[in-house]
């Protein structure tokens, strides 16, 4: 009961503040606001140009309504045009989010049928249900990626660590600077080494010898 009271108290406010710029469709413009989330409701009677930017795309959207004739005949060029204003309104919806990924997200939401993200943009529930999937997406990929560098910074570093106590057995003197050399070897090449003693011990003579040099 209380949200449809703030719902209404909302709707009041909205249609106060569009009524005297577009008095003939105040009342469709307020009914299609008011299909946003509450929160966003309230920071756009809080912010000027967020709720022009508002009004500005149902009106689009009112224009398109009452135009089905140039949208059931369209050509190849209107179908293009179509697709991206159908782009620029998403981003618009998605960026009220401040997910700081808005242009990733809109790209990953346009990917859907065409259907799709006309429902997208009529239904602010599943919008935000997307945009906050989407968004979850990213964040696991940057973890991978994050892991999977940092994963493979500790093998080097382990393998630096097995690689260096074995050569300081064979030459103290200059296991620092042989097991340096040693390590601008690929991981494979480093595994090998330290499962076959003979092919290590060829591999420190040769930088002995490069140090010799």
């Amino acid at each position: 009961m209380d949200e449809e009271e703030d719902l209404e108290t909302l709707g009041e406010q909205l249609y106060t503040r569009i009524y005297p710029k577009h008095k003939d469709t105040a009342g469709k413009l307020t009914g299609m606001l008011l299909e946003l989330p509450g929160p966003v409701l309230s920071q756009m009677l809080q912010d000027e140009a967020m709720l022009t930017a508002a009004v500005e795309k149902a009106l689009r959207a009112l224009q398109l309504e009452q135009e089905p004739s140039r949208v059931t005949c369209k050509d190849e060029d209107d179908v293009s045009v179509s697709s991206d204003s159908l782009g620029e309104q998403l981003f618009e919806l998605v960026d009220i989010y401040n997910t700081g990924h808005s242009q990733k997200i809109t790209g990953m939401l346009l990917e859907q049928h065409k259907e799709a993200v006309l429902n997208l943009l009529s239904d602010p529930k599943l919008l935000e249900e997307q945009v906050n999937f989407a968004l979850k997406t990213l964040k696991e990929q940057n973890e991978e990626t994050d892991v999977s560098d940092s994963s493979d910074a500790d093998d080097t570093e382990k393998l630096g660590e097995k690689l260096f106590s074995l050569v300081e057995e064979m030459d103290p003197l200059h296991a620092n600077d042989i097991t340096g050399m040693l390590l601008e070897m690929d991981t494979a090449a480093l595994q090998q080494l330290l499962s076959d003693h003979t092919m290590l011990e060829v591999a420190v003579q040769r930088a002995q010898a490069a140090l010799d040099t």
